[in-house]
């Protein structure tokens, strides 16, 4: 399995290469209108006069094929999980896992929840104390 995934990952890297390297090479659409102009004919060219725009779009469209499937071949094959291997801690050996610290648990339910700020020194289950006389009033009127 390890072999698949570095030979496909090799070959979608090459394939990349390869189109990166075919796209830089090739003409662009407008390449054709300045030769209208007297730019000088390229029809004298490897593949003729409009074989090489075909071979290389061609190999353009094959490259980029090879690519997508390597691609969708490597997100197929590295998430598969072997189905008999269950967590990581579970292959630890007992002496490393260290063991949860004892927790003390509250007799009633009363006793978790936090007293109100006023109330900093109430016995827990108790009311808070009111406020002040005047605790609500904006100073000054």
């Amino acid at each position: 399995m390890n072999f698949l995934l570095t030979l496909l990952l090799a070959v979608q890297m090459l394939s990349a290469i390869a189109m990166i390297g075919l796209i830089l090479v090739q003409q662009g659409k407008g390449a054709d209108a300045g030769a209208a102009f007297g730019g000088g004919s390229s029809s004298a060219s490897l593949f003729g006069a409009s074989g090489g725009a075909n071979f290389m779009s061609r190999s353009t469209a094959v490259l980029a094929t090879i690519f997508l499937a390597c691609t969708l071949g490597l997100a197929y094959f590295g998430n598969l999980r072997p189905a008999s291997s269950g967590s990581v801690l579970e292959n630890l050996p007992a002496d490393t896992i260290p063991a949860p610290a004892s927790q003390q648990i509250p007799a009633t339910p009363a006793d978790n929840i936090p007293a109100p700020a006023g109330a900093a020194g109430a016995a827990p289950g108790t009311a808070p104390a009111t406020a002040p006389a005047g605790a609500g009033q904006i100073p000054g009127q």
